[in-house]
């Protein structure tokens, strides 16, 4: 289903792109452009995330960190 999934959004993708672009490709062209940009988008936004989820995760430690030192100081004498 994932496979179906991607060509429908390739043909949109590849028929949108094409319009924007204002370039006049074949069927099978557009195809191929919308689904390998769709792969490569879907690529570099997971990458994103990733990034940003590792980012959110160093802030998270990094505003623990203190809190925790805090602690200590404050109740462990």
């Amino acid at each position: 289903m994932p496979f179906v999934w991607l060509l429908i959004v390739g043909v949109a993708v590849g028929f949108l792109a094409t319009r924007i672009l204002r370039i006049d490709l074949d069927t099978p062209s557009t195809v191929a452009l919308g689904v390998l940009g769709a792969l490569i988008g879907g690529l570099v936004l997971r990458g994103l995330v990733a990034m940003a989820g590792m980012g959110a995760g160093f802030v998270g430690a990094l505003m623990g960190a203190p809190v925790l030192i805090w602690a200590r100081k404050t109740w462990v004498k």
